[in-house]
């Protein structure tokens, strides 16, 4: 670019020049004023979780009415580690989980209605039906990932969990890519 301040000029001119269009772009302006979304809805069947460890990412299949909650991860005999299911209710309640039909050791995230891990249960054993519950906390939503997944990437209570279906407390957020 060479160090004249007509170069150094020029060059600022165009990269201002590219992020107002692009600023445009993202707001949706259009020759004819008409809008469209400031952006792309968030996907459902992926999470990120952020905190001290840093960010993690997973696939999730979705739970969110009674049939897919109450099947859940029963007679999966196999779950790659980026993946995971997502339980959401409607209203916060106190939750109850166990492990019948189920196959594999899981860890359960348990989430208030900002995404907030309020309380993990670490290595779900296979097939136990002892209740699964972090106690009279109403909550939302459930996240089992892989039993011991939890611990050996350092998540912990305060993690947040970012999902269509949670408010964000320091709103907006931008999807995961």
């Amino acid at each position: 670019m060479g160090s004249s301040k007509a170069n150094r000029r020029q060059f600022c001119l165009g990269l201002a020049a590219s992020v107002c269009i692009g600023a445009a772009a993202l707001l949706g302006a259009t020759a004819g004023g008409a809008k469209t979304p400031l952006l792309a809805p968030c996907p459902i069947d992926r999470v990120t979780i952020s905190g001290d460890f840093g960010q993690a990412a997973f696939n999730v299949d979705l739970a969110d009415d009674e049939d897919s909650r109450a099947k859940g991860l029963m007679h999966v005999e196999q779950l790659p580690m980026s993946k995971g299911m997502l339980f959401v209710y409607k209203q916060p309640q106190q939750l109850a989980f166990w492990m019948r039909n189920t196959l594999i050791e899981l860890d359960m995230l348990f989430l208030d209605g900002n995404g907030v891990v309020q309380h993990i249960h670490h290595r779900a054993q296979p097939l136990d039906e002892t209740v699964i519950s972090p106690g009279s906390m109403k909550l939302t939503g459930v996240l089992e990932i892989n039993g011991g997944l939890a611990q050996r990437l350092g998540l912990s209570v305060g993690d947040v969990l970012r999902h269509p279906s949670f408010e964000s407390p320091d709103s907006p957020w931008a999807c995961a890519p």
